[in-house]
């Protein structure tokens, strides 16, 4: 049967619910085209759950996975218990370390199962060991398990670090630095992961501070995993100053730009200001894509989720941490990161990731051009109330290479709050799902589906619930744009 081309024949409809999005069994993302979708999920309503062909791979466990996570509970002497499926050894004992150390009398233990090593947790270890999971992105990929259960072939291991190879090649030509220099791992978050570990050995017994509205796990991971992490949500230069003098950070995170306001902090000044005082600064580029915005000469570590335009397929999960070579810790960085149990990048996500990635200059341009021609639409109709997109922003105009544009994300509301809100939503005829990057268009209500438990604290970030973000694919410029117009009339 021929793949749904979903740049004509999108999930939206209210049957299409739960469908995996796009069609594959690694798919990343998962229908959920009505509004109140959105909400049992969140919800964890039962029937909605059990309709998931897929899920977001860091938010749940792929149907793939969850076949070798239960093998493992099968042969677990508890009863009552979960299990996680790690691609080594040394992951698995990550989480399980976090788990011991944060769940009081829980108990774990690991299992090699099928080739994979199961992290099995107790009801008491569960939740720190679902935590651990969501947070890290170290856990074993959805390919990885196919293989372990015989739907997939392994591929050869040369054939893995080729792909390797190639793609820190192809990322070392975008970002302009040597491919020593690019690490590649199982997801970005696995990414920052990586680059956290070593700065914690760098600067013991320190947090660090975040800058502007953040995605959730960014700052989730460093609060729950590492040494603390601090939120600075004004972003003028007196307020940073004041607060690196009173915290004395181990580092300073910021995300080029934010999600889902898609606004940049004054990185160049930033960096000076942070530099001046010894800290080392970490960005993540995945939304403005290195291809569009040049960031290496202000920040020492860049982790990027190529799960998102640099695969553009929306069913691989993959994370690069480039270590600038322009940074005073730059060899102290490589020391640390590549004396750690890094986890690696399988071999079959890698060899999909350089075939899906060899478009990746002719594509990330034409992402652009149709996520500012949709926003160019939308800020023009009386039904439309705000348009977030990077284009109003000084600071990434600041950071844009030659050539480069916008990146493929924008988010905005209607006039009429809620209710104007769930019908757009529902009666828009574009997949409806979480992730961005995609070669289709991908909208959801992006503040229901990351912080659905602190709704009142983003609103008063000045993020409204009711905002819709928009990752606009390679549709036909104006078909997409007559989907959004039928919808918003």
């Amino acid at each position: 049967m021929s793949k749904r081309n979903l740049l004509e024949k999108p999930y939206w409809k209210s049957e299409d619910l739960g469908k995996a999005i796009p069609q594959s069994p690694h798919a990343v993302s998962v229908a959920l085209p009505r509004w109140e979708d959105v909400i049992a999920y969140e919800e964890k309503d039962p029937g909605v759950l059990k309709s998931l062909e897929a899920i977001y791979p860091r938010f749940g466990l792929n149907p793939l996975v969850q076949k070798v996570a239960q093998l493992a509970c099968d042969i677990s002497e508890w009863e009552e218990c979960s299990a996680w499926p790690y691609p080594t050894f040394a992951s698995a004992t990550k989480a399980r370390n976090h788990c011991s150390k944060n769940s009081e009398n829980g108990k774990t233990n690991i299992k090699k199962v099928l080739g994979l090593y199961c992290l099995i947790a107790d009801t008491k270890s569960t939740p720190k060991a679902k935590e651990f999971w969501q947070h890290t992105g170290i856990g074993a990929s959805s390919r990885l398990a196919a293989i372990a259960l015989n739907q997939e072939a392994a591929p050869a291991p040369k054939a893995g670090e080729e792909a390797r190879e190639i793609l820190r090649k192809r990322l070392a030509e975008i970002y302009s630095c040597p491919p020593k220099n690019v690490e590649l791992f199982p997801s970005g978050m696995a990414a920052l992961e990586s680059g956290l570990e070593a700065i914690t050995q760098l600067f013991p017994n320190k947090s660090v501070l975040q800058l502007g509205f953040p995605y959730v796990d960014v700052l989730k991971l460093p609060q729950r995993v590492f040494q603390g992490s601090d939120l600075l949500l004004k972003t003028d230069l007196e307020v940073i100053s004041a607060e690196l003098d009173r915290r004395k950070p181990a580092a300073v995170v910021v995300e080029l730009p934010s999600n889902p306001l898609l606004q940049c902090i004054d990185l160049q000044t930033v960096s000076q200001l942070v530099h001046q005082r010894d800290i080392p600064l970490i960005a993540d580029d995945t939304i403005g894509s290195a291809l569009n915005l040049d960031a290496l000469p202000f920040a020492d570590l860049i982790f990027s989720s190529l799960t998102k335009s640099f695969a553009g397929r929306g069913d691989i999960l993959a994370g690069s941490l480039v270590i600038s070579p322009m940074s005073r810790w730059a060899q102290a960085l490589k020391t640390l990161i590549g004396n750690t149990d890094l986890t690696p990048l399988a071999d079959s996500d890698a060899i999909a990731l350089e075939e899906a990635s060899r478009d990746i200059k002719d594509r990330i341009p034409q992402l652009n051009k149709a996520c500012l021609t949709l926003k160019r639409h939308l800020e023009s109709h009386p039904a439309v109330e705000q348009v977030f997109h990077p284009e109003s922003c000084p600071n990434f105009q600041s950071l844009m290479r030659k050539g480069g544009g916008h990146g493929c994300l924008l988010s905005f509301q209607v006039v009429g709050g809620l209710s104007k809100a769930k019908k757009f939503y529902n009666s828009l005829a574009t997949c409806k799902g979480p992730s961005l990057g995609t070669n289709f268009t991908l909208v959801c209500p992006y503040v229901l589906l990351a912080h659905y438990n602190e709704l009142d604290w983003a609103q008063k970030c000045g993020v409204s619930p009711h905002l819709l973000r928009v990752s606009v694919g390679l549709e036909e410029p104006e078909n997409l744009w007559e989907r959004f117009k039928t919808a918003l009339e």
